[in-house]
């Protein structure tokens, strides 16, 4: 294996695996910095760094006891509780995305609607989204350093070189997010959130299928479905139809009742 060869094998790795989990731990650290809450960051970095040791503690299991193979049903698992936990987190931000409810009173704002149990939900995200991704991108490297002759320069640079573009990738995000205004910051994070929880639901479901406990039926799905990400069989998007649907019907719901993010607002 070539040097350059290694070197591109070794920073699509970390891009292609490193990049959603950091997309969503951005998104979250800009929304509190745009919400005056940076004081609340602190909780997604220490989830997040969890899940770096936990992904190391899991890739030696796998290395040790399944020659190197991750459980499918546990991977799963964790992604559809990261959806769990996004879907949930979407919806809190879409609820209090009016910039009134947030700017009238910081202080309780730091006590009460970020209080503690959304700063868990806040690092259990982070966690997830790294976890879900991280032992399988530490087996990935450690079979890449043994075909290409050990953790050679060359690796060792496009790991250097990807860790770079995804910093650059964190301090953009968190540029920009000063300069949008709150209520469409709130709603961007709340759609991508939402977004990102059907791709887990979709993925989850994936490995169900590859262990031969749900059906595959693709014909007549676009590709584009598949290019964009997403599972493309009848069966991922049933469930996220089913998914989309409930969000829906509970907007409405909320509308009808007036307890809308203005309806909220009005109450206090």
């Amino acid at each position: 294996m070539t040097d350059g060869s290694t070197f591109v094998q070794a920073f699509t790795i970390l891009f292609r695996e490193g990049l959603e989990a950091l997309l969503v731990i951005a998104a979250l650290a800009a929304l509190l910095r745009r919400a005056d809450a940076a004081h609340r960051i602190a909780p997604i970095y220490l989830g997040a760094g969890a899940a770096v040791l936990a992904s190391l503690a899991m890739a030696w299991v796998f290395e040790t006891y399944f020659d190197g193979n991750h459980n499918d049903l546990i991977e799963a698992g964790v992604m559809l509780l990261a959806a769990a936990l996004m879907f949930y987190m979407s919806g809190w931000l879409f609820l209090r995305q009016d910039p009134k409810a947030w700017q009238a009173d910081l202080d309780r704002m730091a006590r009460e609607a970020l209080g503690a149990g959304t700063v868990l939900s806040l690092a259990g995200i982070a966690f997830l989204a790294v976890f879900r991704e991280g032992a399988e991108t530490v087996l990935f490297l450690h079979a890449l350093a043994r075909t290409a002759g050990g953790w050679s320069a060359a690796l060792l640079g496009g790991l250097g070189v990807a860790a770079v573009v995804l910093a650059a990738v964190y301090v953009a995000m968190q540029w920009l997010a000063v300069r949008l205004p709150l209520r469409p910051m709130f709603l961007i994070t709340s759609a991508f959130l939402f977004v990102m929880g059907l791709r887990l639901v979709g993925a989850a479901i994936q490995e169900f299928q590859e262990q031969v406990l749900v059906p595959v039926h693709d014909d007549g799905v676009p590709g584009l479905v598949s290019d964009l990400g997403f599972n493309g069989t009848w069966e991922a998007l049933g469930v996220q139809g089913v998914l989309v649907l409930l969000a829906l019907a509970g907007l409405l719901v909320l509308h009808r009742r007036g307890a809308g993010p203005a309806g909220a607002t009005a109450s206090r």
